[in-house]
């Protein structure tokens, strides 16, 4: 096995016995970026040099004073719109052409407190405003989208091209690519993570959180991640979980949604979801059937949220430097100027219900368990999909779906690998608990994760 195959804990507990040095996994993983990279496309900036120079240090340090923890010498990747001083952050746009952070971001700023050897920045579709990352292949199926807008993050972990990265996830952007691509992906509970020196898509619904190979890993990230930050008005000072017992699910209500999540989705999603639900009964949790309240509101309060949000970002750029957008980016952001105030406070005022509704639902369970996404991945240049109810949908507005609820509520999401369709594309089950009880959605991720073959596994993508 080459160290670039290893997941973060295996690479962790192998640097912290000083039986593989932070140089030689840093070296690893940049030859593997090197071999695929070309037909992937998941990096938009390789700070090789630095990277190198990073993991010596690391090396110095964990042979003199000892690890500093868990990511001390673990080479990762930052999405393209987090800050890293001295690094460009183009948002993967022509607009943000010459721009280079003068600041870490409080998150590159943990990452690099705990050690942690920045390789470099990652694709995201342009300002996070999409759900394909158009510059990425999918690391399974070189011909299908990578999901976004965290595609370089997730295509990057699947090959084998990071030990782990860093997301943001507004209506998905982090759970949509981890489906597709077979990885973890956690989204925390709004305001756990610092958004700090992050490029805003939409500040009320903004996430930041890690795309792993497993849900130990995701653990690991969050631990060294989340922080209060008073220069974040959302950031607050919660739980942040730093134990993650395995075992098994005795005395845990799951529950199962009766509506919403289930509707059109494909047969092989439904399938692979419900039996990876069944092998949470199995190992001891309790099945809970629940209705999911809301469920007819759940498009237009993402929407009513989220376009005039990013409209409000980008209004001076939009003016002075419309060209400099992509056509689908450009169109969503001249919508949002046709948004009224009164709609976005109608948005705000369903929002409201709808936490309040779901604060409810928690009440009988302790996770809610569904598919993270209702089709594996789409054809490149595909636009839509037709269901078996006659319905016609856009791919993006497929995507975006099911993952909206917990931004709109801001509960913790994590989604992980629990099979393949018949073209071997993987399929991705999402876990969601009450805010704060991130933990909770890790346990039983980790339990369900250790109770099957394959965790960890990398895309077959040849060298």
């Amino acid at each position: 096995m080459q160290p670039f195959e290893l997941s973060l804990t295996e690479a962790s507990r192998a640097v912290r016995a000083q039986e593989l040095s932070p140089v030689e996994l840093t070296e690893s993983v940049l030859a593997r970026i090197a071999a695929v990279e070309g037909r992937l496309g998941a990096y938009v900036t390789v700070a090789a040099d630095a990277a190198l120079a990073a993991a010596t240090r690391a090396e110095r340090e964990i042979s003199g004073s000892g690890p500093r923890g868990p990511l001390h010498g673990i080479p990762m990747a930052l999405k393209d719109l987090i800050d890293a001083e001295g690094m460009p952050t183009t948002a993967s746009s022509h607009v943000r052409a010459g721009h280079v952070a003068e600041h870490d971001s409080r998150v590159a700023e943990r990452l690099g407190a705990a050690g942690a050897v920045l390789l470099g920045k990652t694709h995201t579709h342009e300002f996070a405003y999409g759900l394909t990352t158009p510059q990425t292949n999918n690391a399974w199926d070189h011909s299908r989208v990578a999901g976004g807008s965290s595609g370089g993050s997730a295509v990057a972990v699947a090959a084998g091209g990071a030990t782990f990265a860093m997301g943001t996830d507004t209506g998905g952007s982090i759970r949509v690519p981890a489906a597709l691509n077979g990885v973890v992906g956690l989204k925390p509970t709004y305001g756990l993570v610092p958004r700090t020196g992050v490029t805003s898509l939409s500040w009320s619904l903004d996430h930041v959180g890690p795309v792993t190979r497993t849900v130990q890993d995701a653990a690991l990230v969050l631990s060294a991640t989340a922080c209060h930050d008073p220069r974040d008005p959302a950031s607050v000072a919660g739980p942040v979980p730093d134990r993650f017992p395995g075992g098994d699910l005795r005395g845990l209500k799951v529950g199962v949604p009766r509506n919403h999540y289930f509707d059109r989705v494909t047969p092989e999603v439904e399938e692979s979801v419900r039996g990876a639900i069944e092998r949470l009964a199995e190992l001891g949790a309790e099945l809970v059937d629940v209705e999911i309240p809301m469920a007819r509101y759940i498009q237009a309060v993402q929407w009513g949220l989220m376009v005039p949000e990013a409209t409000a970002y980008h209004e001076r750029s939009l003016r002075a430097v419309p060209d400099l957008y992509a056509a689908d980016v450009r169109i969503l952001l001249e919508a949002g100027e046709l948004t009224s105030a009164g709609d976005y406070l109608r948005a705000q005022r369903a929002r409201t219900m709808m936490r309040d509704a779901w604060a409810r639902m928690f009440d009988g369970v302790d996770v809610l368990a569904a598919p993270t996404v209702p089709m594996t991945a789409a054809e490149a240049g595909r636009e839509a999909v037709e269901w078996a109810d006659g319905t016609t949908e856009a791919v993006s507005d497929s995507y975006v779906r099911l993952c909206a609820p917990a931004n709109i509520t801001g509960v913790p999401a994590l989604t992980l690998p629990v099979g393949h369709d018949r073209a071997g594309l993987p399929i991705g089950m999402q876990l969601m608990a009450r805010p704060f009880r991130d933990a909770t959605v890790l346990r039983v991720g980790r339990v369900y994760e250790e109770s099957v073959a394959g965790a960890g596994r990398l895309a077959p993508v040849a060298a």
